[in-house]
């Protein structure tokens, strides 16, 4: 579904922008980007090598995923 952009020049709709740190900010954006959309879905995908996406989206979108901690180290 496509989003109703007929009001993204109303300036109160981006009031919020303010309050954003940097990495919200780059957030905000690159969820808009179709591309690293794809990217984030292929990890999901069953048929998927994860280490192989995982590195593609560091490379590609400059992003790093905390490593998850070894089990029973909690």
């Amino acid at each position: 579904m496509t989003p109703d952009a007929s009001l993204w020049r109303l300036s109160a709709r981006y009031d919020h922008v303010d309050d954003l740190t940097a990495s919200d900010l780059a957030w905000e954006w690159l969820r808009r980007n179709d591309d690293y959309d794809h990217d984030f879905e292929a990890l999901g995908s069953a048929d998927a090598d994860p280490q192989a996406l995982t590195e593609k989206i560091r490379q590609q979108w400059g992003l790093r995923f905390p490593d998850r901690p070894p089990e029973g180290s909690t």
